[in-house]
């Protein structure tokens, strides 16, 4: 959801995910005297149930002037009255699902120890967080219906050491708090949609690469007991083999003959979807990065995501089936190319299309460049997720010179052939975690010990996500080579749905913020420039205003794109 609101004096936006609230702001035009001695905002939330406020207090930040509060332990978050935002850009990462909020946005004046608050130019706005869970019903509405879950992903975080001590979540149960609180909804919407197979009615279609984690295999099984047809074609092939049929023994699957291993030795079998059929219909299909592990539940960032749309699921089944025969690349790329065809040029307005690998010759990079060609026709914004490497076709659209704001997040660093820094509108992230004493004032944060990649598991594109017409690409497929060639993949292009679009967007500018911070914090340290006091707010407002109305800079396109103007 997007809501705009002005004033004499301000303008602000507002796009709601499910868990995630961004807010962006700015004076209006002539206005601009407003910067003069500008501390920063305040931003005050309110929650209101049938129109009564329930709660209101000021939103807060770790971030804070040295010399104020002095003695505060290190990590502990702080009144943004008392320590405003120094942008005009800020996320609401406690937000809940289903809940309508009220935003106060409060300009801040005055010195570090003598703080004013412009309440008389203050801009308000009223926005309802999305709906997480859509009832079965929905499927026979007339266009595709999406549920998306994120995973927080960070467990190397300030909110996890000040909550959890930097405990080790290794092991622990799905339903400890620890576990509860990284999952944030992704392992219990995944049980859910199994657990939908309820009788003799319904039938589950899995194809599955990483499928150990315990207690849903054991969900799978619940689901034959209550009388449902459920097969898996899992990965019984790579070193994954081993701890995957580990798992469906304890579960007694493979007694139950709901399992049959895919054994091609080319290219990995990759795919995390399930089909979920009623009465012989194909209805639903639950896909994304997120495997059957307890580290790709709970561990690095991972996103599920269910189609409610007769067809869309009908193309999954096939896709399946072409699966449990047990074809090679070679025998599987016609029939996946014919089954899910690339369009010519952008996807059609308002579709969802599936696109199934392995599809590409083994010296064709169609499918890739497909992609490239969609993140070079955005004109704004573009959200890149990469577990591993960035291919070249990609490369070339990051390093043209335009005023498009492109974000990239990945799990490691740049390695060598990499080259993404031409342009001073493309911002890299690599993931990480605050060592012991990277910044004053924060809590040293811990490693990931659920992962051997240890942060960015997602790998989804977005394309003008605030626009009209945004494109939201997301699946299993590493935006690789191997991924279009020789893998089991799957991926959805989804264009034209807002509400998809601003439920990536939220997650994606979640995960960019919570690394990029801690990516710069290693490589200025690396050079042997890093000041550990830049975690601290400035006290004078010229030294951070001036980037955002700096035309060259990135804060000032992103204060205009997220903005909306």
């Amino acid at each position: 959801m997007r809501v705009p609101a002005t004033n004499a004096i301000m303008r602000a936006r507002a796009i709601a995910g499910t868990y995630v609230v961004t807010l962006a702001w700015d004076f209006q035009p002539g206005q601009e005297g407003k910067c003069d001695g500008l501390m920063g905002f305040a931003i005050e939330r309110s929650e209101l149930r049938e129109g009564t406020v329930v709660e209101r207090y000021w939103m807060r930040g770790i971030k804070r002037f040295r010399d104020k509060d002095r003695g505060l332990a290190p990590g502990t978050p702080v009144s943004t009255a008392d320590h405003p935002i120094q942008s005009f850009q800020w996320a609401d990462y406690t937000a809940e699902t289903d809940h309508h909020y009220r935003y106060r946005i409060v300009p801040v004046y005055g010195a570090v120890k003598n703080l004013t608050l412009d309440e008389a130019s203050a801009i308000s706005l009223d926005i309802d967080t999305e709906v997480e869970f859509l009832l079965k019903s929905d499927v026979d509405n007339a266009s595709a219906r999406h549920d998306v879950y994120f995973n927080r992903g960070v467990i190397g975080s300030q909110a996890f050491a000040r909550r959890f001590g930097n405990a080790n979540p290794k092991d622990k149960s799905p339903t400890s708090e620890e576990m509860r609180w990284l999952s944030r909804g992704l392992y219990e919407a995944l049980v859910t949609f199994i657990g939908l197979a309820t009788d003799h009615r319904f039938a589950l279609r899995a194809a599955l690469y990483e499928f150990h984690y315990q207690t849903v295999a054991n969900t799978f099984a619940k689901a034959v007991q209550a009388g449902a047809d459920v097969k898996i074609v899992y990965d019984g092939e790579s070193s994954y083999k081993t701890e995957n049929e580990r798992t469906i023994a304890n579960a007694g699957l493979d007694q139950m003959g709901a399992v049959k291993a895919r054994t091609v030795s080319e290219g990995i079998r990759h795919n995390k979807f399930i089909v979920l059929i009623e009465d012989g219909q194909p209805i639903a299909v639950w896909t994304g990065s997120t495997n059957v592990s307890e580290g790709g539940i709970f561990g690095h960032s991972n996103v599920g995501h269910i189609v409610w749309d007769r067809t869309v699921a009908e193309a999954y089944l096939h896709y399946w089936e072409r699966l449990a025969e047990n074809l090679t690349p070679t025998q599987i790329r016609q029939p996946n190319r014919a089954a899910s065809p690339l369009p010519a040029g952008r996807p059609a307005p308002d579709s969802v299309t599936p696109v199934f690998s392995a599809r590409d010759d083994k010296t064709s990079s169609a499918t890739l460049q497909w992609y490239a060609d969609r993140m070079a026709e955005a004109e704004e914004i573009v959200c890149f997720t990469v577990a591993f490497n960035i291919d070249k076709v990609f490369q070339q659209v990051l390093n043209q010179q335009n005023d498009v704001l492109r974000y990239v997040v990945k799990d490691d660093d740049l390695g060598d052939g990499e080259i993404i820094k031409a342009d001073n509108d493309v911002l890299f992230a690599a993931g990480g975690y605050l060592g012991d004493g990277a910044l004053a004032n924060f809590l040293k944060e811990r490693d990931n010990p659920l992962n051997s990649n240890d942060y960015i598991h997602d790998k989804f594109m977005l394309v003008d996500p605030l626009g009209d017409e945004p494109i939201v690409v997301s699946g299993s497929a590493n935006f690789s080579q191997p991924s279009q060639r020789v893998n089991d993949e799957n991926m959805l292009v989804i264009r034209g749905d807002t509400r998809v679009a601003d439920i990536y967007f939220g997650e994606f500018m979640r995960i960019f913020d919570h690394h990029y911070a801690r990516y710069l914090v290693k490589k200025l340290t690396e050079t042997g420039k890093h000041d550990p006091d830049a975690g601290y707010l400035k006290v004078k407002s010229e030294d951070w205003i001036t980037s955002h109305f700096n035309p060259q800079s990135y804060k000032s396109k992103r204060r205009r794109y997220f903005l909306g103007i």
